[in-house]
């Protein structure tokens, strides 16, 4: 199979050339974007005529910056209680609708840590009364940075600073899909992966016992980069997926700066690799027990922030210029809200064999599907294992696990775990046996849409 490599990239000029390119010529650009459009038609009478699909989908993406203006509490670490200092890199949020004539989604990221079941439920209700998308269809993932702002702001005691962030926040995750939704076009999607090593397990040997954050090399780290890469019918692209299963926590709990963590880097360097003006979107995958190399600091050290997202930009910008896109077919998605037996969080890190049970936990689980590429959803911080799992029985080889993904149920470790301890465990408001529930309805889900 050929790779077609996309036009964007930066290229280094021969010296002393004064040769024009194809698109540096305006009648030879107006010509090879007219062919391309005549060549997305065709391709979409293919495609339907092949698999059943109705036709191409179309997508719109829109961007605002979400830093807050004014000092308000952080989000990641309890111990952190005082509003952020200063601003060391800005925070983004971005909306990607897909449109197939039927079906309308979006996926939404944004740099914050999460969102509540009922936050989501809020955004999602509002973003289909403004657009049309129907709630099932919305992807809500935050990247889980542990440097921005608290949106956990509820009840009439919450600081007023904090509160109006978050309302702010929410009306433009509402008007950036609002405008995503209305300047879709007709696209071309493909889907690869790389190879990203900024990461590692980080459930480490504990000498007095049981387990402890840490490092390990040893234990299991999926260390895929999943990408998608959307072209225009001129085929060129304006818009890239990123799914990467590491936690956000280059600076710790000492870090009064607000930050986009390696999203943020990340997000800044594959911007600026191309010519042409790309939004990228980074998501979290199953990150569970899963740590940068360089985490929690006790310094404020934003070069390592940098090196991480530069090292992963570099490999998405790689596997992104091997992607072959093409006209994408149909979108369809699927949600399920589960109960889980739950069990008290809090206590000792050692490993037990009873657990005090708890309210059960609410997960909310969505597969979104565009043409051949999976985007499943758990709406926790589902362990790396449990991910690698979900993407090895998925129905598509283009598979992308969200975690923190249309609300917030904290920790969901695997039934191994139970048996080491660990601060996870600890956490966890599900019992055993979570793993195996979770796997079994995300799998009936991507079949039942694939």
């Amino acid at each position: 199979m050929s790779y077609e490599k996309p036009s964007g990239f930066r290229v280094r000029p021969d010296s002393g050339s004064s040769q024009k390119t194809l698109f540096q010529e305006p009648a030879l650009l107006f010509i090879a974007a007219f062919l391309s459009v005549i060549l997305f038609k065709a391709e979409a009478i293919n495609a339907s005529a092949g698999g059943g699909m109705r036709g191409a989908v179309s997508v719109g993406v829109a961007q605002v910056n979400i830093t807050p203006a004014i000092p308000v509490t952080m989000s990641g670490y309890a111990s952190r209680t005082e509003p952020f200092k200063g601003i060391n890199d800005e925070l983004f949020a971005s909306a990607t609708v897909f449109d197939d004539g039927v079906n309308k989604a979006v996926i939404i990221t944004a740099d914050v840590i999460g969102f509540s079941h009922d936050s989501w439920k809020d955004l999602a209700g509002r973003i289909e009364r403004e657009t049309g998308i129907h709630q099932e269809f919305v992807i809500l993932a935050p990247a889980h940075n542990h440097g921005g702002p608290n949106t956990r702001a509820y009840g009439d005691d919450a600081d007023e600073n904090l509160l109006s962030y978050n309302r702010e926040l929410r009306d433009k995750l509402v008007a950036i899909t609002t405008e995503a939704a209305a300047n879709v076009q007709p696209a071309f999607i493909g889907s690869g992966s790389g190879i990203c090593k900024m990461s590692m397990n980080r459930r480490a040997l504990n000498a007095g016992g049981g387990i402890r954050l840490g490092r390990n090399p040893y234990g299991p780290c999926d260390q895929e980069v999943g990408v998608v890469r959307i072209d225009k019918a001129d085929r060129t692209p304006f818009t890239i997926f990123v799914n990467w299963p590491t936690h956000a926590t280059v600076m710790g709990p000492g870090n009064e700066m607000i930050t986009g963590d390696w999203p943020g880097a990340a997000r800044r360097h594959i911007e600026e690799a191309y010519t042409v003006p790309v939004i990228a979107s980074i998501t979290a995958g199953a990150s569970g027990d899963i740590d940068p190399i360089y985490r929690v600091r006790p310094t404020f050290r934003p070069n390592e922030v940098e090196e991480i997202g530069m090292i992963l930009a570099e490999e998405v910008v790689r596997v992104a210029g091997e992607i072959r896109t093409y006209a994408a077919g149909t979108v369809d998605a699927t949600q399920r809200l589960i109960m889980l037996p739950g069990k008290v969080s809090g206590g000792s890190n050692l490993p037990r064999e009873s657990w005090e049970p708890g309210p059960d936990l609410a997960v909310r689980l969505s597969v979104l599907r565009v043409g051949n590429i999976l985007f499943a959803g758990i709406s926790g911080e589902l362990f790396t294992e449990i991910g690698m799992k979900i993407k090895e029985i998925s129905p598509s080889r283009h598979t992308h696990v969200i975690t923190h993904c249309n609300g917030a149920s904290g920790y969901l470790v695997t039934d191994q775990a139970f048996s080491q301890g660990g601060y996870e465990v600890t956490a966890t408001r599900a019992m055993p046996g979570a793993e195996k529930i979770i796997i079994d309805n995300l799998a009936e889900m991507m079949n039942e849409i694939f």
